[in-house]
């Protein structure tokens, strides 16, 4: 008992530390932007916002790099395979540069698209855009670094994937600040040094990444060869896995936009509170998350080293973890929702209207905490299908959810004016909830299936 749980601290804390620095990044983005002094300051901080919401609908579809590099490398790790790590690294590095020549290639059709949907000021937009031109410079970085942070956690070694995130989120604080305002050496490039800092931190924690890769890890390199490692053979299963996980990512895509389209049809106040209320409702996720990193390395380890034991303590002691620290968000949330608001806002009318959505702090953590750990379980298992369903279903649950108050009971509740509009977001709060409920339903019910399944005999080629 006391090895599991060091080992899953050993992963799961140096994850947590690097997770608390990037909300960080984005209040301190949002920050710059509001204090430049142009005397648009909202446009500026509007700018910042939309341009942030492209990259995550851009770059939440390609999170599968992390996932199915990692899940897959555990297993080798746990096998003893090194060679096969290696072949890993390569695998991933190869999809993510490829990945990013198409996101390159693709940059101006999608800003076009996203704002046929998404309605914004001339001004915001222009500022939007701005951004997002200088950013996307960064795509080959940034999809590396999904690569290779997967990878570490696949070897079990949450401090490289730390110190990578570490490095990334400081610079791009530092560098944010410093090329804004032209402190110290640097130019004074206003507005666009914010995308500018983005660009050369992610840069950078690529290179010290792969440099920490070549350095302590260069021995599971050995006698590996770039053309086998990208054979069609060797390729197959990592395709299909990671085409598993890229549907899945289109399902939490369209959760996560469409809670935003329907609050933004209700007018600007409803779409403030919903911002707020996500915000808020993830933020433990960023501590039960390093628990699901453990989960993945030590579940994938243990399917690699065929030992049902390990896979078992690793899924039982994740998840004390990570409800423990669940339940203490729960006294968080009661104790300190309204200083929280405080926190996201000083406009006494946004935080009144969110006063009245505070009950769904207090149920977040209890039905995310088990969707949350279980996506990590899954992912060491490289369960990759049953993930894509839990997904495809939730997403059908938080719609039929909604749609029948979209179609049915808009105008008897009267949804679209006044105070009543609460009632929309706390119907839409009520599906997102229920979508999270039907993921860690389905995923509990597979368990012994998908996961503890997939344990082969010792001796067995898995």
């Amino acid at each position: 008992m006391r090895q599991i749980n060091r080992d899953i601290l050993r992963i799961a804390l140096p994850s947590i530390l690097a997770n608390l620095t990037v909300p960080l990044v984005g209040l301190v983005d949002l920050s710059v932007a509001g204090h430049l002094g142009s005397g648009d300051a909202v446009g500026l901080m509007a700018g910042i916002s939309l341009g942030s919401m492209l990259f995550d609908l851009l770059y939440w579809n390609f999170s599968f790099l992390r996932i199915g590099t990692g899940g897959l490398t555990a297993q080798a790790y746990g096998a003893k395979d090194f060679s096969e790590c290696g072949r890993m690294w390569i695998r991933g590095m190869a999809l993510a540069l490829l990945i990013s020549i198409f996101v390159l290639a693709i940059q101006w059709p999608f800003q076009k698209i996203v704002f046929l949907f998404v309605k914004a000021s001339p001004g915001a937009m222009q500022m939007a855009l701005k951004y997002f031109f200088i950013r996307i410079g960064a795509a080959p970085a940034t999809l590396s670094l999904y690569s290779l942070k997967g990878w570490f956690i696949g070897m079990q070694d949450g401090v490289s994937s730390m110190v990578t995130d570490l490095v990334v989120n400081i610079l791009n604080i530092v560098l944010s600040m410093a090329l804004a305002f032209g402190w110290w050496i640097f130019p004074d490039w206003g507005y666009a040094g914010i995308a500018v800092a983005t660009v050369i931190s992610q840069y950078t924690g690529m290179l010290v990444a792969i440099g920490i890769v070549f350095f302590k890890y260069r021995k599971v390199f050995s006698g590996v060869k770039v053309a086998d490692s990208l054979s069609k053979k060797e390729l197959g299963r990592f395709m299909s896995l990671n085409g598993d996980y890229f549907l899945r990512s289109l399902g939490m895509i369209t959760i996560y936009v469409g809670f935003t389209a329907i609050s933004a049809s209700f007018g600007d106040m409803l779409l403030s509170c919903s911002s707020i209320m996500m915000k808020l409702l993830l933020f433990f996720s960023y501590f039960t998350d390093g628990f699901a990193f453990a989960a993945q390395a030590l579940v994938g380890k243990g399917i690699g080293a065929c030992d049902e034991k390990l896979v078992k303590n690793a899924v039982k002691w994740t998840f004390v973890w990570s409800v423990s620290i669940a339940m203490a968000f729960v006294g968080v949330y009661f104790f300190a929702g309204k200083p929280l608001l405080s926190l996201m806002t000083n406009d006494a009318s946004v935080i009144g209207r969110c006063s009245n959505f505070l009950i769904w702090l207090l149920l977040m953590p209890i039905v995310g905490v088990v969707a949350f750990t279980w996506d990590g379980v899954y992912a060491g298992a490289t369960a990759s299908a049953a993930m894509r369903n839990s997904q495809l279903i939730s997403v059908a649950s938080f719609f039929a959810v909604w749609i029948p108050v979209a179609i049915i009971w808009r105008d008897l509740l009267g949804l679209g004016t006044g105070d009543a509009s609460d009632a929309a977001l706390h119907i839409m709060l009520g599906a997102y909830f229920v979508h999270l409920a039907v993921r860690s339903i389905y995923q509990t019910v597979l368990y012994r299936r998908e996961i503890l399944g997939r344990v082969p005999a010792p001796g067995e080629n898995t």
